[in-house]
């Protein structure tokens, strides 16, 4: 039995029974989403959203403002979720997700790039610009990871997770210095975007994020049953005839394009990639056939209600969303680290 393995068993609850998992998961989902889109400075309430009866001021911001920051959330949410799920089997690490192995921080450094170094970007065209800028930061990021990793002919999953880290200090100095060299109001952008927010989400976001993320979050999906046989080990995945090499740099492709997406279009969220997979897999299954579309729907609704929670505590001021996530995700992340060494698994 692989350390994966042995993690997952000695992690397992399983409080919520299978055959319903994914329905309650669902229901969750949507409970959040109609509760999200009814709250805020104007309060809309649920029977009225339910029925769509709503007056002219009413309908304008629920369908101008609320639904498309909502749908936003969602799909980043769940994007960053499955991605986490994604690398954590690709590297058989318990501790891996986008921002620990360099593709969060590529992504953030190209866009960074884009915004102190292009000027002020905004309709449909600079959203697009930001968008490839990411995607190129993580895809970049990804070519240097494998590098490293498959110097000496076979693709490290060791070195690829150290390659990684280093590529994430490199990118966090980058990054700081375009913030010395920006302007005032670049820096200020700048700071608010590396926090997180969907304080700026309008339908075009949501666009780009729907064509961006949705089609990878499917063709992730399609390789769970690979990515469980990667779990056994890369010579026992050859034996079972799966080329673990092109099924890595495949997934590792899919997630980079879904971080670099939502970056693009929230700024950077830390840990709803490291903890929804954890959350899943201690309260229904490590199959990944079921943990992948669990993590999807359970990291929607948790990156809603943050985002909720966000613009609604110190209304009419709103807290960057990356706060929360990062304030609920570090206590998991020592938690984690701490059940481990328990575990001995560490």
């Amino acid at each position: 039995m692989t350390a994966a393995a042995e993690t997952t068993e000695s992690f397992s609850l399983r409080v919520i029974p299978l055959p319903v998992a994914l329905p309650a998961l669902a229901f969750l989902l949507v409970s959040i989403f109609i509760l999200a889109v009814s709250m805020g400075a104007v309060k809309i309430p649920v029977s009225e959203v339910l029925s769509f009866s709503l007056s002219d001021q009413e309908r304008a911001i629920l369908l101008d403002i609320r639904l498309p920051r909502v749908l936003l959330a969602g799909i980043v949410g769940a994007g960053l979720a499955v991605a986490g799920c994604t690398l954590q089997g690709i590297f058989r690490n318990p501790l891996a997700d986008p921002s620990l192995i360099g593709i969060s921080s590529g992504a953030a450094l190209a866009a960074a790039a884009v915004i102190v170094l292009a000027g002020p970007i905004s309709g449909y065209i600079g959203i697009y610009a930001l968008s490839v800028a990411a995607f190129i930061g993580g895809i970049a990021a990804c070519w240097v990871i494998f590098l490293c990793a498959g110097f000496s002919g076979n693709l490290s999953v060791a070195i690829m997770l150290l390659a990684g880290i280093a590529l994430t200090a490199i990118a966090e100095g980058a990054t700081g210095f375009l913030s010395y060299l920006s302007t005032d109001q670049q820096l200020r952008t700048l700071t608010f975007w590396r926090m997180g927010s969907f304080g700026g989400a309008l339908w075009p976001a949501v666009i780009v994020a729907a064509t961006i993320v949705l089609p990878c979050l499917g063709l992730m999906m399609k390789e769970a049953a690979g990515l469980n046989v990667l779990l056994l080990g890369d010579s026992e995945a050859c034996c079972l005839g799966v080329d673990s090499d092109r099924l890595k740099r495949r997934l590792v492709g899919f997630s980079a394009l879904v971080v670099g997406g939502s970056v693009a279009v929230s700024g950077v969220i830390v840990f709803i990639g490291l903890v929804v997979p954890h959350l899943v897999r201690l309260t229904i299954s490590p199959d990944h056939r079921l943990l992948m579309p669990a993590s999807a729907l359970l990291g929607a609704g948790l990156m809603i209600a943050a985002d909720t929670a966000a613009r609604t505590l110190a209304a009419p001021a709103e807290i960057p969303v990356g706060i929360l996530t990062s304030l609920i995700g570090g206590p998991f992340f020592l938690w984690l680290l701490l059940r481990l060494q328990r575990e001995g698994i560490t």
